[in-house]
């Protein structure tokens, strides 16, 4: 019993820590509001979690491997389809994510990135990393034997650009809410989450389309 108490009272401190992070970044973040919010002391965040830095990683862990659990990889596209219906999954996947209000995972990204601390850069290399290279093998069948490794990570780069772009554009809008002397509001577009990744891959599988035939020429 006591094992689940604990069990429970450590995913209420992480859930906390997710919103607390995402919303004020670490700097910002305090162990008196990831207290309030997740109904515990500091006595046992202590326990739990030794220091605010392991907490950080790992509440952005928890809502990463959330991320996933809720918009698997694949898109729900199987390995044994053609490499163009997989990476119409992947993107699907990116993009769910991206649209996602309750993923928080960009939420801290986005604060980490306006305040480096550089305490993810080892659990989003290593979480990351595979993903990109997953997505990379998949470009690099679409582009052909003859296409170089410079071609794989332009066409890599122009599809995560594409796809993490709605994510930076909201981002934007919410901060120009809070403060709307800091210039012009963002306007916030209404697409689907089906519509953006149908375009984002159809036109990212006609560049990739195109450099092979430039490569193959």
């Amino acid at each position: 019993m006591a094992r689940k108490d604990g069990e429970h009272t450590r995913s209420k401190i992480l859930e906390a820590a997710c919103e607390v992070f995402g919303e004020k970044g670490f700097r910002g973040a305090t162990h008196a509001e990831i207290c309030r919010r997740s109904g515990v002391n500091t006595a046992l965040i202590n326990y739990h979690f030794r220091s605010k830095e392991i907490l950080y990683v790992e509440a952005w862990s928890l809502a990463f491997s959330k991320s996933l659990e809720a918009h698997p990889v694949d898109g729900g596209v199987p390995d044994s389809a053609p490499a163009e219906e997989r990476l119409r999954g992947r993107i699907f996947s990116i993009v769910s994510r991206v649209m996602d209000e309750d993923n928080k995972v960009f939420n801290i990204v986005h604060r980490e990135m306006a305040a480096p601390t550089g305490l993810l850069s080892k659990v989003i290399h290593e979480t990351i990393d595979p993903l990109r290279q997953d997505m990379e093998r998949i470009i690099r069948e679409l582009l052909g034997a003859k296409a170089s490794e410079k071609d794989v990570h332009l066409c890599m780069m122009s599809i995560m650009s594409q796809c993490f772009h709605p994510s930076e554009r909201r981002h934007r809008h919410k901060l120009m809410k809070k403060n709307p002397q800091g210039g012009h509001c963002v306007k916030i577009f209404d697409f689907s989450v089906q519509e953006l990744a149908e375009h984002i891959s159809d036109f990212s599988i006609a560049g990739i389309k195109a450099t092979r035939k430039k490569t193959e020429s």
